[in-house]
């Protein structure tokens, strides 16, 4: 007799083992035909699973994040379903959920088309109307090999036999479709409502270039047509503003194959990087950071010392030089260390807060580059402070205020917090994690900020808080991070004099906003389309003569902003000036100064945006103070 209690604490006795979906049944006949699965003590489970003792249970449905995995899981299932009903020569091999959808990988003798993707898509839309349940099965070992070797699925027996032995196999099946799965999955196929396939790729078996090629497709499900909608609305946004295509478009950067994961900047794209970079090396000055420089080549014995070389000594490029052995820094801390290391500190000169704008170099996967986002070579917005345990809260609190300022600046206010805890993989006692992870935690709550928990996903040497930008499409982008670090200056001899005359290791405060510049700027280019607001425009501002009469004024205005630092262009073509306003305006140049015979004679300037608002005529003054402004305060314009 299972008693079942629910979420809100209410009870149901039963006088047998209960399925899932009997319990739904018995709370109302609306909750039952929403199931999707259970979750049962915390594990998910179909709808079919029988409850035989006292358990927790939750109702799964399209409502909670749970119910749409399940939703991708088994709309994965359902393509692999479609293919084989229309190839029934091709093999499946997996099909996991990713984000915002899922795929399946098809071994097939030709690489599948886009008419072949249509064909699936409505294959799958029929098999979904059909209504087919979906049942799990239990299956030893040796059986499931047997069955898949005579259905012809060599990579699904490749996977069986690399499951070590008793742990339990489970496939599924939906009409005449078998497939090796742990589940779970939805109970018919008519609960898959709202999926588009959306691209065909080539991936290797098992992710290794020695192995065979395989068909990769992609898709994406939701609940309904209306979230699905939404979602591939942003996918035609995001394919507007890709980055790169943007920063050909306003040559900005490149990259090649000579220099995998490394940035060629052209000039304009140096501009914004550079107004980054000194705007937030204004705010550092102001915040009371020393910024320092550190080499990129470290003798392998410190990132020994530091922990790094266990961690991440794959990822690091090396290089043998006087028979010794160099890592190209992937990151700075262990280097400021050596800084603070100099000389002999008294705690009354902490906190001490050392930045740099560090040139890293880490061995991404090539499979994993993806323009500036994604690259090998980068620089970060880095700084460590130096501090006692007791300035910890202090120390945090201030960089919180930091961050959202700077956040502003660059026009967003959209700032999602994660607080992520001990990892498995780490170094220190739980006493010194116990520390770290509260003073984050007491830091959090005292500034009322709401964050989500994310346990196990810390760093190596401490937690940390996540911060990640929700830009104008609703994409969330991790930048910011604080994380507290009792261990690595303590494994690197750092030590401060303390109020008693005692010799005592400093906390360590690992800190950045942007992250990686290259990748903060590829979310900028992103986020403003190529309108970037006129203080990060690389030109700010085009003046246009109407006719060759009027070409000495444009010359004369345009030095004059040069000489007050702005960013000017002179267009003295001998073009028709819609033209000229046309191709400044596509090159999203903020301000167009217009110059006619009334404008040289009246000594003003005509001033049109690039959105095509008229402000019409100005004084050269003027129009200085509305930039000066403009600038001053990091006006953005979306």
């Amino acid at each position: 007799m299972p008693i079942v209690t629910l979420p809100d604490g209410s009870q149901k006795q039963f006088e047998r083992p209960v399925s899932v979906y009997q319990v739904a049944e018995s709370i109302g006949k609306r909750l039952a035909s929403a199931a999707l699965a259970g979750k049962v003590n915390g594990n998910l489970v179909d709808t079919a699973y029988v409850i035989e003792e006292d358990s927790k249970l939750s109702i799964v449905t399209d409502n909670d994040p749970d119910g749409l995995e399940v939703i991708r899981h088994s709309c994965a299932h359902l393509l692999a379903h479609a293919v084989q009903s229309i190839y029934p020569d091709a093999q499946v091999t997996i099909g996991p959920v990713i984000e915002n959808g899922f795929y399946y990988d098809f071994a097939y003798h030709r690489p599948f088309s886009p008419e072949d993707l249509v064909l699936f898509e409505q294959k799958m839309e029929a098999l979904a109307k059909e209504d087919l349940p979906v049942t799990r099965h239990v299956i030893s070992r040796k059986d499931a090999i047997a069955k898949f070797k005579q259905m012809g699925e060599h990579y699904k027996v490749e996977i069986i036999e690399s499951i070590p032995e008793g742990q339990t196999l489970t496939f599924y099946q939906e009409g005449d479709f078998i497939d090796l799965c742990r589940g779970p999955h939805v109970p018919s196929t008519s609960k898959i409502k709202a999926f588009k396939l959306l691209k065909v790729a080539g991936a290797y078996w098992r992710g290794d270039a020695n192995n065979a090629m395989l068909q990769r497709v992609y898709g994406t499900a939701w609940p309904n047509k209306k979230a699905q909608d939404e979602y591939l609305h942003r996918l035609e946004e995001a394919e507007k503003r890709d980055h790169r295509k943007l920063a050909k478009k306003f040559d900005l950067f490149h990259m090649q194959e000579e220099a995998p994961g490394m940035v060629f900047w052209h000039p304009k794209g140096w501009v914004i990087y550079q107004q980054v970079v000194q705007f937030i090396r204004k705010q550092l000055a102001r915040h009371d950071y020393q910024e320092v420089n550190t080499p990129l080549l470290v003798d392998r014995s410190l990132w020994e010392r530091s922990g790094h070389w266990e961690m991440f000594g794959k990822e690091m490029f090396t290089v043998t030089a006087d028979e010794k052995n160099y890592a190209v820094k992937p990151m700075n801390c262990p280097c400021h260390v050596q800084i603070f290391n100099q000389g002999i500190t008294s705690y009354r000169e902490l906190p001490i807060r050392l930045a740099e704008f560090g040139s890293c170099h880490r061995n991404e996967p090539s499979g994993a580059l993806h323009g500036i986002m994604r690259v090998r070579g980068f620089v970060q917005d880095d700084a460590h402070i130096f501090c006692t345990e007791s300035q910890i809260q202090s120390e945090v609190a201030k960089f919180i205020d930091f961050l959202f300022e700077i956040y502003a600046a660059f026009g967003f206010k959209d700032v999602l917090i994660k607080l992520s805890t001990r990892p498995e993989n780490r170094v220190g006692s739980d006493e010194i994690w116990d520390k770290a992870e509260k003073a984050l935690e007491v830091a959090l709550h005292a500034k009322q900020i709401p964050f989500e928990l994310y346990p196990g996903e810390g760093a190596f040497y401490g937690p940390k808080i996540e911060f990640s930008l929700r830009d104008c499409i609703g994409r969330v982008w991790q930048c910011g991070t604080m994380q507290v670090d009792f261990s690595m200056p303590a494994r690197l001899g750092a030590e401060f004099i303390a109020e008693d005359g005692s010799k005592q290791t400093p906390v360590m405060l690992h800190r950045a906003i942007l992250g990686s510049i290259e990748r903060f700027i590829g979310i900028l280019i992103e986020e403003h389309a190529g309108n970037f607001p006129t203080w990060l425009a690389p030109i700010q501002i085009a003046v246009m003569n109407i006719t060759d009469a009027q070409a000495p004024y444009c010359t004369e205005i345009a030095n004059i902003l040069k000489q007050k630092g702005f960013r000017v262009t002179a267009d003295l073509r001998n073009e028709k000036i819609g033209f000229k306003i046309r191709e400044h305006t596509i090159q999203r140049v903020p301000y167009l100064i217009v110059i006619g015979d009334r404008e040289v004679s009246q000594q003003t300037l005509s001033v049109r945006t690039r959105a095509g608002e008229d402000l019409g005529s100005m004084r050269l003054n003027e129009f200085e103070d509305k930039l000066i402004l403009e600038c001053e305060q990091k006006q953005v314009q979306h």
